[in-house]
């Protein structure tokens, strides 16, 4: 045997065929979440992204394409068509939109978490949030708390629980700077 073919320093070695096998499986998954992405999510991402006109008609064309097998064969030549172009910022594009979707969730359900504690410890974290969202609403919050506390007691549904959750989140989605400065001491 030549030892040449074993020699981990060899320039010439190729990679593994299930090295290839993975990196084609991996451009195919790829290809798939770009066709996944919403209406809007899509439009603006082959706006920002400098890929080839036979990519785009291919991603297009899967997007319209119901039939099983037919996506299967046309996420196959997404695949085939990606290998020749640098996959990169593909990667970092949905790599930034999946930090947005977590970001996003992280603060609904720390508005949630809010809406509960609101519920159940009452006045004692209103005060807490007001501390933490000065410009927010205390006598509209606290009829909002009354009332969905009112409801789950009752057993009703959580209409006021619901309409806490939406004051909470436009109190959140107003803008107001409440992160802690540099030196630890809230902004005023």
């Amino acid at each position: 045997m030549n030892q040449d073919n074993f020699d981990d320093n060899n320039e010439l070695a190729l990679p593994s065929k299930s090295q290839l096998k993975r990196e084609a499986e991996a451009l195919q998954q790829m290809g798939k979440a770009l066709v996944e992405l919403s209406a809007a999510r899509y439009g603006a991402m082959m706006a920002k992204l400098d890929l080839p006109e036979a990519l785009r008609e291919a991603l297009t064309a899967c997007r319209a394409i119901n039939a099983r097998g037919g996506r299967k064969r046309q996420l196959q030549y997404i695949g085939k068509l990606m290998r020749s172009v640098d996959a990169e910022p593909i990667r970092r594009a949905l790599d930034g939109l999946e930090g947005k979707d977590r970001a996003q969730t992280a603060a609904l359900h720390r508005l949630e978490r809010w809406r509960e504690r609101l519920i159940e410890e009452g006045d004692a974290a209103l005060a807490e949030l007001l501390n933490e969202f000065p410009v927010a609403d205390r006598q509209a919050l606290r009829q909002l708390m009354m009332k969905a506390r009112k409801e789950r007691d009752a057993g009703q549904g959580p209409a006021a629980a619901r309409a806490l959750f939406r004051a909470l989140r436009v109190m959140a989605d107003s803008g107001v700077d409440n992160e802690p400065n540099e030196a630890g001491d809230e902004e005023e």
